[in-house]
């Protein structure tokens, strides 16, 4: 990382403001070179920022943070200019035109961040949550890993399992002597204490259905309001409805939050035994893929009829004459709106207690996976006698734990990883 990197780091112009961050050996030269001066650390300084024809190119605020406590561990400068797409252009531009800097790939200020130590891989894949969150539970689930919590988790559970290691090397090394010939007596104990603590983590609600959201979906036979409770739930026209058997051929999905909880509603193909439309039975074969893979199905077709655990909704009570039902979950107009605060309340209610709970950290795929490498590890570490094979399994679940905090990577990952932040990042 000899070279110096630049990039907006703020949002699109125009604005009322442009943060353009400069990070690497370089940045000094660049300071001097725009603003024809030094300026002490950690202080905002208002300065003249000039092209190398001494053109001024914009009155900004600077600020020069020199390494390591920067947010990349390297010599960083920031300036803070006017928001306007001229302004910007021409300091990159600027900028652009001096010796060893050139211009930031998407997440090289973050990777770099990780390069130098600043943060390990589970902090940075908190990070690209957060700046991905769309919804409160989202930013305060990506908060909490971007801030270490799991990274302080992971980091106590290595430092116990380097104890045990150290108990079983003890034997093998010093096998002859009476005082370390045998295992501590509390050393299975401290496995299967230190396993449990990784089972817990492991059974927490995952990551996936925090970014996807509670997955709702409506589902009965054709002709049973679904549609028009699905664009109630969502707030907008984004299923068409008709009086029309069949209307709707496809499954519709549509993203929203509810109190801060993320939900995704899915409006399905009324569900009937025979169609001779072969469209619309391709759109049945989806709905009963959709319910199958639901978190939760709103019924609106005749009780009891359908899937287990789906909640019972009396819909279209607005109607004379409508499919009452004996004991409903719930009983709804999509058209007059009765009910439907209630419905919202209990599915926010229902969600929130199947995703994370509000600031707990969540587990992405990968780090479930090797989580669960380290659970395998430990337990059968727990079940053997050999200390030879003992310490084989230990060492398995150290490799995850430090494959977790990004100490044994590959550089493929870290490409796919980084690649989901934006330029500036």
């Amino acid at each position: 990382m000899s070279d110096t990197i630049f990039a907006l780091s703020s949002g699109a112009p125009p604005a009322a403001i442009a943060l353009i961050r400069v990070s690497g050996p370089a940045a000094q030269a660049a300071l001097t070179a725009l603003a024809g001066r030094t300026l002490p650390p950690r202080r905002a300084v208002t300065v003249t920022l000039r092209g190398s024809d001494g053109q001024v190119l914009d009155r900004a605020l600077a600020l020069w943070l020199p390494r390591p406590n920067t947010a990349t561990g390297e010599d960083t400068l920031e300036l803070h200019c006017h928001g306007g797409r001229a302004v910007v252009s021409a300091v990159e531009g600027a900028l652009a035109r001096l010796p060893e800097l050139r211009a930031a790939s998407a997440g090289e200020f973050t990777r770099r961040a990780f390069a130098n130590g600043r943060i390990d891989l589970a902090e940075a894949e908190g990070l690209a949550d957060l700046l991905s969150a769309d919804t409160e539970l989202q930013r305060q689930a990506a908060m909490a890993m971007a801030g270490g919590a799991f990274s302080r988790e992971v980091e106590g559970w290595r430092e116990a399992l380097l104890h045990l290691s150290a108990a079983v090397e003890a034997v093998l090394d010093f096998a002859d002597e009476d005082d370390v010939a045998h295992l501590p007596a509390d050393f299975l104990g401290r496995i299967e204490g230190l396993q449990s603590q990784i089972d817990g983590w492991l059974a927490r609600p995952r990551a996936e259905a925090l970014k996807e959201g509670f997955r709702v979906v409506l589902a009965g036979p054709p002709n049973a309001g679904k549609s028009t409770l699905f664009n109630a739930l969502v707030e907008q026209d984004a299923a068409i409805t008709a009086p029309t058997a069949g209307t709707t051929r496809d499954v519709l999905t549509q993203p929203v939050a509810l109190s801060g909880v993320p939900f995704r509603f899915f409006d399905t193909a009324g569900l009937r035994a025979y169609t001779g439309d072969a469209i619309e039975a391709i759109g049945i074969d989806r709905a009963r893929s959709a319910v199958n893979a639901a978190d939760l199905v709103l019924w609106l077709g005749a009780e009891g009829e359908g899937p287990p655990s789906a909640w019972e909704i009396e819909a279209q009570v607005d109607r004379p004459g409508h499919a009452a039902k004996t004991s409903p979950r719930h009983r709804v107009s999509a058209v007059s709106g009765e009910g439907l605060d209630a419905l919202r309340r209990d599915l926010v209610a229902t969600a929130r207690a199947a995703l994370p709970r509000p600031g707990d950290a969540a587990l992405s795929q990968r780090q479930h996976r090797l989580l669960g490498e380290a659970s395998e590890a430990l337990a059968g570490a727990a079940s053997l006698t050999d200390p030879l094979l003992i310490a084989e399994s230990l060492r398995l679940a150290r490799v995850a734990f430090d494959a977790l905090l990004g100490r044994t990577t590959t550089e493929d990952m870290l490409d796919a990883l980084f690649g989901r932040f934006c330029i500036g990042k």
